[in-house]
């Protein structure tokens, strides 16, 4: 679990990124799963478009998302959700 001032820097650095990665209406798959687990080991937090096609709402995707990657869910807003997992290596974001 992350701290409230810890979320807001995310929030806060999450305002300049644009997603980097798409999910549509096959949602979930292993690749997708690796390509996220990827992103955030590399980033540490990266943003996900959630399409139309998606049957799930984005807080319920980004729920299952967090903890299957076991990573924070930092927000959802509209269509876009926001993650972050510590990567101890890289550390950018940290109070």
């Amino acid at each position: 679990m992350i701290d409230k001032q810890l979320k807001k820097q995310l929030k806060a650095a999450a305002n300049g990124l644009k997603p980097l990665y798409q999910i549509g209406k096959n949602e979930i798959s292993d690749n997708t799963l690796e390509l996220l687990k990827n992103g955030l080991r590399s980033r540490e937090l990266i943003k996900i478009s959630v399409l139309k096609s998606v049957e799930a709402s984005p807080q319920q995707l980004g729920e299952r998302l967090a903890t299957l990657l076991e990573a924070e869910l930092v927000q959802v807003i509209g269509r876009v959700i926001t993650l972050y997992k510590l990567n101890p290596q890289i550390r950018k974001y940290e109070r």
